[in-house]
């Protein structure tokens, strides 16, 4: 039975993030050198993740609106970046924004939170 749950689990996740790329829109548009900073800014930026969890899928839909290069890691079961998470954040929750500036390491759970921040520091 759970091995079915999953099964289903994984199925609709994949349905739902093949809805997302076929729907997606268009990404924001910079001028070179604002792309520039913003690519700059984001490489201090990782969000942790499941491929197939819905909001996920709703966080990298906002981060590719606005066009933010922001590294994508899978925190799946057997994944180094998942004990990084527990680590790191003190739990194993996605999405998970890892923000690091000045030395400091921040840790951003909740789809809706992380995507304020997004569109509050680059939009």
């Amino acid at each position: 039975m759970k091995l079915f749950i999953k099964l289903i689990r994984n199925l609709l996740g994949l349905i739902i993030a093949t809805l997302d790329v076929l729907t997606r829109g268009k990404k924001l548009k910079r001028s070179l050198e604002e792309q520039q900073q913003v690519n700059a800014q984001a490489a201090n930026l990782a969000l942790y993740q499941f491929f197939a969890c819905p909001f996920c899928i709703k966080t990298r839909r906002a981060i590719y609106k606005l066009n933010l290069p922001i590294e994508k890691r899978n925190a799946q079961e057997g994944s180094p970046h998942r004990e990084a998470l527990l680590q790191g954040g003190g739990k194993v929750k996605v999405p998970c924004l890892r923000i690091e500036e000045e030395g400091k390491v921040e840790w951003l759970y909740e789809s809706a939170e992380i995507i304020r921040y997004l569109e509050k520091r680059f939009a």
